[in-house]
């Protein structure tokens, strides 16, 4: 029980392969949760009488909330409990709230229901964190997380195409009852074919002080704590592009049937350049990839800014090209910037994974909130956010790099 993954993947391509594809679906339920009810978000606000965008908005970034505060206390509990049994409970917790959320008549109800889904879904989430780093390290973690993500984005690119099938046929609630079934799926694989990648003599035992020390070790590592701002700055870029795309693509340009392969395709564009990052990490590092993607991020959504400032939307054309390089820049920065907080505090694995994603993930849910209220007639405030994030993000790299020269300087006049 006590052999980690990253012994069983030195025998055979095949453990590794079926590893990452694990992982990937355990994360995956997270993106399904979300991008498969996008087509039914009208038929939801028309059947809890929600009347404004924001409204539908918190359907999509409560679930993100809960993700947040679900993590602190899963993360922490694997270490103490070991990564399986933990998952065990998220998932039961979600199956409840899906329930909750199929049966919800009001608005309040579903936003309850959604904040648990988060809090059940982060188990699987944290935990699996928990397991890969467990099982690899450095350029090799990197390496093994963009393998998972390029898997994890089908999902993201087949969840809206299956929402709008199931709403062809049945009603919006039919979509919770599908991810109740895809999550069950998920776990008899989790249970039967993943081991325990935490032996007992390595867990840490659970007291009041168990979180505490870990923040407190957590924050010890500025470089930890500066990654996990920058990627709560890019995931606010990105939960505010998941919450508005509905308004984006089929309240200003009109895309009702077209939506669904619309954002697939978006979303297949992230997972060629996570792909691509995977094959492309080892040779450059995790630190030159975010460096040069942040660059480009950020320019592109400059040029967006200047070319149609206090104008109209582009054509849809115009518009998926722009979205095109945030998306491929997008890749190249995730999972780098989770793999370079978590380097550091391999030791704290399940709390510096719930600390990381509780931060990261509060902070993009508040950046979402904010800026969502913007998005209204035209697309443009999403590109503001997407520069502002960036270059914000630049600015904290750039303290990184100059910590890291002045403590080079220091040794050498040692």
């Amino acid at each position: 029980m006590g052999e980690t993954i990253h012994n069983l993947t030195k025998k055979t391509k095949v453990s590794e392969f079926e590893f990452i594809a694990l992982m990937a679906f355990l994360m995956a339920n997270v993106a399904l949760s979300i991008d498969a009810i996008l087509p039914g978000l009208t038929n939801i606000g028309e059947s809890l009488s929600i009347s404004e965008n924001s409204g539908l908005q918190l359907i999509i970034t409560m679930i993100f909330l809960g993700l947040g505060l679900g993590e602190l206390i899963f993360g922490t509990l694997s270490d103490s409990f070991g990564r399986k049994p933990i998952v065990y409970i998220g998932v039961g917790l979600f199956i409840l709230a899906s329930i909750i959320c199929a049966r919800a008549t009001s608005i309040e109800v579903m936003l309850f229901g959604r904040v648990l889904q988060g809090i059940g879904l982060s188990a699987p989430r944290t935990v699996s964190m928990a397991i890969i780093r467990d099982s690899y390290q450095g350029d090799q973690m990197a390496r093994i997380m963009s393998f998972i993500s390029a898997i994890f984005i089908l999902i993201p690119m087949i969840a809206p195409v299956i929402g709008q099938l199931i709403l062809s046929v049945f009603n919006w609630q039919t979509i919770f009852y599908f991810q109740i079934f895809f999550v069950l799926i998920t776990i008899l694989w989790f249970k039967y074919r993943q081991q325990e990648t935490l032996p007992e003599k390595k867990r840490i035992k659970l007291s009041k002080k168990l979180f505490i020390n870990g923040l407190e070790e957590f924050m010890k590592h500025k470089q930890t704590l500066i990654y996990t701002i920058m990627a709560g700055l890019i995931e606010g870029a990105f939960i505010l592009y998941l919450s508005t795309s509905k308004q984006i693509f089929q309240d200003q340009y009109h895309l009702i049937k077209e939506f669904p392969y619309v954002f697939a395709a978006l979303s297949f564009v992230y997972g060629i350049s996570t792909f691509l990052n995977g094959r492309l990490v080892m040779k450059y590092g995790m630190h030159n990839l975010v460096t040069i993607s942040l660059y480009l991020f950020s320019f592109t959504a400059l040029v967006y800014l200047l070319v149609f400032y206090n104008l109209e939307n582009p054509s849809i054309t115009i518009l998926m090209i722009f979205l095109f390089f945030q998306f491929l820049f997008l890749g190249f920065i995730f999972g780098n910037l989770s793999a370079l907080a978590m380097q550091p505090i391999g030791h704290i694995a399940g709390i510096g994974a719930a600390i990381f994603s509780f931060v990261s993930m509060v902070l993009g849910v508040l950046i979402a909130n904010l800026a969502g209220e913007f998005v209204s007639t035209n697309a443009l405030p999403l590109f503001g956010a997407f520069f502002a994030t960036g270059l914000v993000a630049l600015l904290l790299l750039n303290i990184i790099i100059f910590k890291n020269q002045k403590s080079k300087e220091f040794q050498l006049l040692k």
